[in-house]
């Protein structure tokens, strides 16, 4: 088989994986614009009304506004996390280096479900559960070894003997930490911040297992369902896969950035 054919049964394989998975998506957002209350074709016509609906059902209004909570304090939390792990794994050797590392990385390898039960068992345990910040709590938990992968990615590309040489120069740990290595890992604290946001807004099976009465706009989505199908639910969720999908790029823009030395 010729190198020309090969590569284009091989883009023609990943244009139909990509459109596989493109579709669901696109026929979300593609039928929240539409004016009929059944999603068919042909269009019964452009019309907003079902964001209209969303933007005046307080429900709808209060879960966004703890996603939004929520989101933002797992970033930060996650964010600060990680990048103490990344940078202990990075600067120290220690014995159990490999069970601190899989501690931190284990949490997203572990079922959704199972999390959401173990989480809800702890979390009654200590008075915890049915607040918001139980669930910010759990988030933190996934989020963290998300923003660990980036940032030691990042410290990876920077040599090694320039903190300890700026030690050497007089400067104190703290001072090599804000100085040299904090500007270093700008873009990857960036990207860690807006990655841990991202799944944050967009997990609901343990915001739903730990949050009670306190819902997050994936959770009111699941509770919409388990009614009739509304249309809604279109417009949910094409906001969040706007956002989420924004917070992604960004992170991976930031990810592949060049540093620009001044």
């Amino acid at each position: 088989m010729s190198r020309g054919i090969r590569s284009l049964l091989e883009s023609s394989y990943l244009l139909l994986v990509f459109g596989f998975i493109a579709t669901p998506i696109v026929m979300i957002v593609v039928f929240s614009f539409n004016e009929d209350r059944f999603p068919g074709f042909p269009w019964a016509g452009f019309s907003l009304r079902w964001y209209e609906a969303i933007l005046n059902e307080p429900m709808v209004i209060d879960s966004a506004i703890n996603s939004v909570i929520v989101g933002l304090s797992t970033a930060i939390g996650a964010t600060i996390i990680g990048f103490l792990a990344a940078y202990i794994d990075y600067r120290y050797k220690f014995t159990g280096k490999t069970a601190f590392n899989l501690m931190v990385a284990i949490p997203p390898a572990i079922p959704a479900t199972v999390m959401g039960i173990a989480l809800l068992a702890f979390l009654a345990r200590i008075g915890l559960f049915g607040e918001l910040k139980a669930v910010a709590f759990a988030h933190i938990a996934i989020a963290s070894s998300f923003a660990m992968a980036i940032i030691r990615l990042r410290l990876s590309e920077l040599e090694a003997s320039i903190e300890p040489a700026a030690w050497n120069l007089g400067a104190s740990r703290l001072q090599g930490l804000c100085f040299i290595i904090l500007p270093y890992c700008r873009n990857a604290l960036l990207a860690a911040f807006f990655l841990s946001f991202a799944v944050s807004f967009d997990e609901f099976m343990i915001a739903w297992f730990v949050g009670g009465m306190n819902e997050t706009l994936p959770v009111r989505i699941l509770n919409l369902l388990q009614g009739q199908v509304s249309p809604r639910i279109n417009a949910i969720g094409t906001m969040v896969f706007a956002l989420t999908f924004s917070l992604v790029v960004s992170a991976l823009w930031l990810m592949r950035r060049k540093r620009v030395a001044h």
